[in-house]
This record gives C-alpha cells, structure tokens and sequence, in this order.
C-alpha cells in the first residue's frame, strides 16, 4: 500500500482527522493519536498495540518498539511494505480502537 492510500484508509475511518506533531503525520480520533507517521524516514509508523500483542509483533523483522512512545504499548514499523495490506487496515483498526476505548463513554458513542 502507498503512503496516499494509507492516508485515505486512516481518513476513511469515523472521527478521524489528520495534523502534523513532532514533524510527522498524525492520524487522531479527539486529538488523540493512533497512528505516527515519519514521512522523511521512508514512511516508518507507529502505532497503539496491547502488551499481550507487543511480543508477537516485534518478533517479526522490520517491527521495533517504538522510540518515545509507551513502552509495550507502541511499535513502530519500519515502512508500508513490513505488513500485508490486509494486516496494516487490521493494525490500524487495532491502533484506533484502543485509543478509542481510553476516551469518555459520551465521546466513543459518537464513533461506534
């Protein structure tokens, strides 16, 4: 998947916007991040895992956790190519729905 289908996907998904933090791309539901995106280092990207699903990603080649993020709760990903595209839509909606479920009941309503 290229990085403008990528964008397209993330946008696709209700509530969520776009902005840029830190000089990378950010894909938010209430300004909450869920996915980072390092457009200037060959599209790396991080997002929002369980701990339980920590181990088993990063024992794949090209995933790491992610620097300066909540240790065994972010990883990052070395590109758009380390995941299938059926994985990366998966990681994504993953990502989303743990952000989501951190935010007030009142708020999650809106996206469910």
């Amino acid at each position: 998947m290229d990085i403008e289908r990528f964008r397209e996907y993330c946008l696709s998904l209700p509530g969520t916007t776009e902005g840029m933090k830190w000089e990378h791309l950010c894909f938010m539901i209430e300004e909450k991040i869920f996915i980072i995106i390092a457009i200037d280092e060959g599209n790396s990207f991080s997002t929002k895992c369980t701990p339980e699903e920590f181990d088993e990603l990063t024992a794949r080649d090209g995933i790491t956790q992610a620097h300066h993020m909540a240790k065994r709760q972010w990883v990052r990903i070395e590109n758009l190519e380390v995941l299938s595209e059926t994985e990366l839509k998966r990681r994504v909606e993953t990502s989303r729905a743990l952000v989501l479920a951190k935010l007030p009941k009142k708020l999650q309503a809106k996206y469910i």
